[in-house]
């Protein structure tokens, strides 16, 4: 079983920062992606950014610039270094795992974070 810790969200002003942090336990041998999640109130979950095993990365245009995503192989742990932020950047931050089983791709979710940010 793959299980994902997160931590690291709070409230912060505007163009204030936040680090999150996503630790994976469990059988994670096999994974292909890492990456963040965000679903604000009345809105779907929208991918934020991702990092696969082979060191590229995907970022939404509205995060360009200003969110960077990383790893640390050693702790099973990615970090999302979230800069300049908005209030339109609240939200609940989820961490995914993508992990593929023979020809199976599975998704393991975080219980997620909220990330409030002030005007």
């Amino acid at each position: 079983q793959v299980q994902l810790v997160e931590s690291g969200g709070g409230l912060v002003q505007a163009g204030g920062s936040l680090r999150l942090s996503c630790v994976a336990s469990g059988n994670i041998f096999g994974t292909t992606a890492m990456g963040w999640y965000r679903q604000a109130p009345g809105k779907q979950r929208e991918l934020v950014a991702v990092l696969t095993s082979g060191g590229s990365t995907n970022y939404a245009d509205s995060v360009k610039g200003r969110f960077t995503i990383s790893r640390d192989n050693a702790k099973n742990t990615v970090y999302l270094q979230m800069n300049s932020l908005k209030p339109e950047d609240t939200a609940v931050y989820y961490c995914n795992l993508k992990l593929r089983r023979i020809v199976d791709i599975y998704d393991f979710w975080g219980q997620g974070t909220q990330v409030t940010v002030s005007s």
